[in-house]
């Protein structure tokens, strides 16, 4: 024991002396080797995701082979698709998930920017939890229930109600007009979307508000002390500094919209027919794989299923690569900014 300059006499501490003037080598810890397997295990698991992806494609390609060597490129702007006389195209599927998509989009964002918005800004504090638990449900909801309400629910109505009215007004609007042609049928590319669009609300509201949530208070508490109203604050506050992840959650209903299956099914009218009206029926890649996938007879037209799957996965691929592409931008933008 030695007394230590600075403190206290009565006050000691132990000091280890080296023996012989050497200092023993420190022993190595004992859980370095659970780090060590802790770290590969991860690694593995990372590599793991790599491989699922690389053997989804390998599957895909190999079990098209037949259809694009026999189809070529052509497959992806052929608008035939007859099974009888093995000639099949890719067009109308295409069409439809992009239109479907784009629809869900056009109406769901703007909605869920309006519910983000009235949660995090407006809603007073006992309405916030129960409307975002009622969000959250909607989101729970399985696909098929969202099909079989647009199917007898939501599709009746509309042919009586809402469709007659549509042809009546915006059919005889010049250069929209071929939007809106055809009888009321109730089933439609039109009804595929709007029932994507109340599927993909939940899953931006719910990124819209938790992004909106983590701005900081004192800029909004700063912009209303300069005399901002909410919109004011909204667009020049919280949108910039929330933009990114506002993207994301847009990105996220556009990957749901592109691969939603069986709800699409139920009202998309399933007919292998390119129409410019939003009216008419139509199909999508992901209703066409689930009606005719169990009967495919012959090796082209299984073949030209499963091409359509890997178009699929394409077109979600070069989705989810835009968006990184996108939200990188928009960062390296913020950072030069600042």
């Amino acid at each position: 024991m030695s007394a230590v300059p600075g403190l206290p006499a009565d006050y000691d501490i132990a000091v280890t002396v080296p023996r012989n003037g050497v200092t023993p080598p420190a022993r190595p810890g004992r859980g370095r080797w659970k780090d060590r397997a802790f770290e590969w295990l991860t690694r593995l698991f990372a590599l793991l995701v790599f491989g699922i992806l690389g053997a989804i494609l390998i599957s895909l390609v190999a079990g098209s082979m037949l259809s694009l060597e026999r189809n070529g490129v052509a497959f992806l702007w052929s608008d035939a698709w007859d099974p009888v006389k093995e000639s099949f195209g890719a067009l109308v599927p295409i069409y439809g998930t992009l239109l479907t998509s784009f629809i869900a989009l056009l109406i769901g964002v703007p909605v869920s920017f309006g519910i983000a918005l009235f949660l995090t800004e407006l809603s007073p504090t006992w309405l916030k939890r129960p409307l975002g638990t009622a969000i959250e449900l909607l989101a729970a909801i399985p696909s098929i229930i969202y099909g079989m309400w647009g199917l007898f629910v939501f599709a009746p109505l509309f042919q009586t109600y809402l469709q007659p009215h549509l042809i009546a007004t915006l059919g005889a609007v010049p250069g929209i007009a071929p939007l809106f042609e055809g009888p009321p049928l109730g089933i439609g590319m039109l009804t595929a979307g709007l029932i994507l669009s109340i599927m993909v609300i939940p899953f931006i509201t719910a990124v819209m508000r938790d992004v909106f949530e983590l701005v900081p208070p004192m800029l909004k508490e700063s912009a209303y002390a300069l005399g901002g109203t909410t919109w004011e604050v909204v667009w020049r506050v919280v949108l910039p500094y929330t933009k990114v992840g506002v993207v994301g959650g847009i990105m996220l209903g556009l990957g749901r919209a592109l691969g939603e299956t069986m709800a699409v099914t139920f009202v998309i009218g399933n007919a292998h027919r390119l129409s410019a009206s939003l009216m008419a029926p139509g199909t999508s890649i992901a209703s066409a794989l689930a009606n005719e996938f169990t009967e495919a007879v012959g090796d082209l037209y299984f073949a030209a299923l499963i091409e359509l799957g890997l178009i699929l996965f394409a077109i979600t691929t070069v989705v989810l690569g835009v968006s990184k592409l996108l939200l990188s931008r928009l960062a390296r933008r913020e950072g030069t900014r600042t």
